[in-house]
């Protein structure tokens, strides 16, 4: 019941990072077109419209370099909450076919954002979100890695503590 790392952390790395990724290409789309009539309308000063403009081009690429470091911190976070747990080896062909369970998950999941993302009303949104674009069309060979990783922290310290 406390266990503080397991492969149920995987899930939930995958799914946070497919989930923003959607959530972003949402968003930007409704922003960007807040700002098309923004642009659009004359009754709106100068000022205002350079400024819309500025912030929907800066909070794109923002976002995108957000999501990497969400991708590095969450790597780092089931790490660190792989090492606070000892787990038997016993428990390894488990484990294993759990993982290959999630990565073929993962391989669905990014398709369903990818689909999304190549869509007409998302494909220019996506081509800006350089970072989030790659990083999910990897996502199984990510989640794979991750997987490894993890496998390696949890057994590897039961033998140790031994």
């Amino acid at each position: 019941m406390n266990k503080k790392g397991s492969i149920i952390d995987i899930v939930f790395v995958l799914v946070v990072l497919v989930f923003f990724g959607i959530v972003v290409l949402v968003g930007s789309k409704i922003g960007t077109e807040v700002n098309e009539i923004i642009q659009d309308n004359s009754e709106i000063d100068a000022n205002t419209k350079e400024q819309s403009q500025r912030t929907i081009s800066n909070s794109m690429g923002s976002i995108d370099n957000a999501f990497l470091f969400l991708v590095i911190f969450l790597a780092i976070g089931i790490l660190i909450l792989a090492a606070l747990v000892r787990v038997h080896p016993i428990f390894i062909p488990i484990f294993f076919v759990a993982w290959v369970m999630i990565i073929f998950l993962s391989g669905i999941l990014a398709n369903i954002y990818l689909g999304m993302a190549e869509t007409a009303q998302f494909a220019d949104i996506a081509s800006q979100m350089t970072f989030m674009h790659n990083i999910i069309s990897v996502l199984p060979l990510i989640i794979g890695v991750f997987g490894i990783f993890l496998m390696v922290v949890m057994y590897k310290l039961w033998s140790a503590a031994q």
